[in-house]
């Protein structure tokens, strides 16, 4: 079986929380700040902090530009659905924009179709690996007052013209789980270059402490073990390596699935570095799902990112959202195909993807 994603795991990994564990300290120590001095340097933010998974992230993020009830917050009607269920977790009320039909990210078009008086905040999600289009959400933020929170867990190390995202927004946030570009089975982070955001971001993580046993605020215990940071920091320094393995994996897969009828192949937008956590084809509708079988039957692992709108999911149609808005994310959720590429995939594992996409159009 070809797997949809395979964490690249060797022994530098394994070593690393060999000497962390033989240390005696294997929770908030120097594992943890060197692991956060080094992802923030890489982002180009001036600050990132380590907490348990990317949920968290998001939600730490909202509660620290104060984003509670009362607030509205627009996210992508397609992404994840941790994107929204963190907005809601804060008390806020997610709102839904559509999508962009090439690139599958938030649509700034959209976005300010359902701008109003009570949005807080925007959070463009970096879908699949390419970057959302910033610059517009920058300018809408600029020009309304709004807070923008990067949702990076899919794309780290991806750019803008050279810029990296989670670097761009008031914050960014990430996503170590096992099946990312880096990993560390479970974790997350936010990143900024906001002093007051990462002084309340570092309360909040850890029981609103300022000092031991003296809390100032409402928070939790958000923290990553000294063995996570450990394998953190050694998947960074392999991080780049990984994503242009990935990048030269989807650029063999382009080369080749263009060729053929019925498949629309990822859209990379000029001056945008797109790092493919997910390699994610286009097919119509009534061929998605026989693809999908005729694919799994000859053991490659092909997925579907997502097979819902947001506002279509069980839990927004019992808090009362329309089932008729969004029509590019209604669409999409019906078409898009995830392909295996990530940096463990050989030559041969590519072409028996691609031979089994060949066979399946030319028996139709």
């Amino acid at each position: 079986m070809i797997p949809i994603a395979f964490p690249l795991i060797g022994d530098e990994e394994v070593n690393a929380v060999v000497r962390v564990l033989r240390s005696g300290r294997i929770t908030r120590g120097e594992e943890t700040r060197l692991f956060e001095e080094e992802f923030a340097r890489y982002i180009g933010a001036r600050y990132a902090i380590a907490v348990c998974n990317g949920t968290v992230a998001l939600e730490l993020a909202l509660r620290a530009l104060g984003v509670g009830a009362g607030d509205e917050v627009i996210v992508p009607d397609l992404t994840f659905i941790a994107t929204a269920n963190a907005v809601l977790n804060v008390g806020a009320k997610p709102v839904f924009a559509d999508v962009d039909e090439k690139t599958y990210t938030i649509n700034p078009d959209s976005v300010m179709e359902v701008l109003t008086g009570r949005t807080k905040a925007i959070i463009p999600v970096h879908l699949f690996g390419h970057p959302a289009d910033m610059d517009a959400i920058m300018e809408i933020a600029e020009d309304h007052k709004l807070y923008v929170i990067e949702d990076a867990a899919q794309a780290h190390g991806a750019e803008i013209r050279g810029v990296k995202v989670g670097s761009i927004g008031h914050a960014g946030c990430f996503s170590f789980y096992a099946t990312k570009n880096m990993t560390m089975g479970e974790g997350g982070a936010v990143t900024t270059s906001l002093e007051w955001v990462n002084e309340k971001l570092r309360l909040l993580r850890t029981h609103g402490e300022a000092s031991r046993y003296l809390s100032v605020t409402v928070g939790g215990n958000y923290n990553i073990t000294e063995m996570q940071a450990a394998i953190g920091r050694v998947q960074l320094r392999k991080l780049d390596e990984m994503n242009k393995k990935r990048i030269m994996n989807a650029e063999y897969l382009t080369s080749q699935l263009k060729r053929i009828s019925g498949v629309t192949t990822p859209t990379v937008r000029q001056g945008f570095k797109h790092v493919f956590h997910l390699y994610v084809i286009r097919v119509e509708e009534n061929v998605r799902d026989k693809l999908l079988e005729h694919l799994r039957e000859r053991g490659i692992g092909a997925a579907i990112h997502y097979p819902l709108p947001l506002h279509e999911q069980p839990l927004y149609r019992a808090l009362g959202y329309p089932s008729n808005i969004n029509p590019v994310a209604r669409t999409l959720s019906k078409q898009l195909l995830s392909l295996p590429v990530h940096p463990a995939l050989t030559k041969e594992d590519l072409d028996r993807i691609i031979e089994a996409i060949n066979s399946f159009f030319n028996e139709q």
